[in-house]
């Protein structure tokens, strides 16, 4: 079979424009001594930290950033270049540029008698950036025949567009912060923002593998447009809740100016044990789908951590999530439900090096969320998705980490040949193979 044309390209004007601001920053600081390579922490601390700067210490304001790239062989050899459902490293024997992000932000207080106000900022470019955009607003009513219900999805980041097929832009967070002196402390939250349901998150740094998870991708929203709020009662319990809109996906990755009529409940509770060394979440979602319907579309998150010594640590979690009157033409199952468990297990080696491994099954029973490709939703069967992968992560210096993993996916699926998620419809398991570097500014 004939490759497509190798798509990809590295991102010079963003990298440029990058380094610029950041050199116009740090000639404001002149003064400020420049670390070794081997002892920064960022690679800004290396040219001489712009956030040493009397400005942006006086105002308590921080910039900083990472560049994410990879690459990911698959042994099916796929025609179409695409890992199937696989995201964010999606694309086979093809470098990408996953995540060029640049934030601002001036971090509020965590305690304390006085009022203090922030907020942060972010703008990522990159190959990841069509992942984490507020897509929350589908071009057609869910549960209605396409072009029946059409609906507008909005100006914001899905505007922000690129020369190419791969690249794009998203503003994944925008929001104001406010510390409120109010018995132990309330932190408010005001925009859009990450989700802080479920383990794995979109920001590459603060994840241990490349590629995610099903429950990260499709089991769960990446951000939230809205309100939020976080108590922490004592040492052991913190609550969170707030409403979230913008969404025609039950509050799921809003934008600012569509469905601002539907509104969901966004809620959570965190238990720590008192060595720390336990912690078990449970957060979710609740609400109407749209402003069209009042058709719920909901889901919850249970995520227990757990360190059996101070170098072995295991995370556990399992989704479930229910979106009614998806499939109207089914009388006897109307509604979406999806489900999962997801479990990591790392070890740290030594200060620079951690192994680990991760394993998940994922139910898509009614072929509502796992599509593949990911990023074109080109195929959706119903079936059962097991993957296993293995890795480490490594730290040569503090502001470089590379992670070269191995994954294997594998569905238990009646889906005919032709539609099975993996080589273009034609295979039901693959490997990947694939490595990554990060960056961080």
């Amino acid at each position: 079979m004939n490759k497509p044309p190798n798509h990809f390209y590295f991102p010079i004007k963003p990298l440029a424009l990058t380094i610029a601001a950041l050199c116009s920053l740090n000639a404001a600081n002149a003064h400020a001594v420049a670390k070794p390579l081997t002892e920064a922490n960022t690679l800004l601390e290396a040219m001489g930290d712009p956030n040493e700067a009397s400005f942006m210490k006086n105002n308590h304001l921080k910039i900083g950033g990472w560049l994410n790239s990879g690459i990911t062989y698959n042994a099916t050899d796929p025609g179409d270049r695409f890992n199937g459902p696989v995201t964010f490293g999606d694309r086979s024997a093809e470098p990408q540029v996953n995540q060029l992000n640049l934030f601002l932000q001036r971090a509020v207080a965590s305690e304390g008698s006085s009022w203090d106000l922030g907020g942060r900022f972010d703008v990522m470019y990159g190959s990841d950036a069509v992942f984490t955009q507020a897509y929350g607003v589908p071009g057609n009513e869910l549960g209605f025949a396409p072009g029946t219900r059409p609906l507008d999805r909005g100006t914001w980041d899905l505007d922000i567009t690129s020369n190419s097929r791969f690249y794009g832009f998203a503003i994944p967070q925008a929001y104001l912060e406010a510390y409120i002196p109010i018995g132990n402390g309330l932190n408010v939250k005001a925009g859009h923002f990450y989700t802080p349901i479920g383990y794995e998150t979109v920001p590459a740094p603060d994840n241990f593998f490349y590629t995610h998870a099903y429950t990260m991708q499709y089991g769960e929203p990446f951000t939230h447009t809205g309100i939020m709020a976080n108590y922490t009662i004592d040492k052991n319990w913190a609550v969170m809740g707030g409403a979230v809109t913008g969404s025609a996906t039950g509050g799921w990755d809003g934008s600012w100016d569509q469905q601002l009529g539907n509104w969901s409940g966004l809620m959570g509770a965190t238990w720590t044990s008192n060595s720390k060394a336990t912690s078990l979440n449970m957060s979710g979602t609740y609400g109407a789908r749209s402003e069209q319907t009042d058709d719920a579309w909901a889901m919850y998150s249970a995520v227990l951590k757990h360190n059996f010594t101070d170098k072995m640590h295991f995370v556990l979690q399992h989704d479930h999530g229910f979106a009614d009157g998806i499939n109207p033409a089914y009388s006897t199952a109307p509604d979406a439900e999806w489900y999962g468990v997801l479990s990591h297990l790392t070890y740290d080696v030594r200060d620079d090096l951690t192994a680990g491994i991760r394993g998940e099954w994922f139910r898509d029973q009614n072929g509502f969320r796992v599509c593949a490709p990911g990023r074109t939703a080109a195929r959706c069967a119903p079936g059962s998705f097991y993957a296993v992968t293995a890795g480490v992560t490594w730290k040569p210096v503090k502001w470089l980490n590379v992670r070269p993993n191995v994954r294997y996916d594998w569905v238990d699926s009646n889906a005919p040949a032709g539609s099975q998620p993996f080589d273009g419809g034609n295979q039901d398991n693959q490997f990947l193979f694939s490595t990554d570097m990060t960056l961080a500014f």
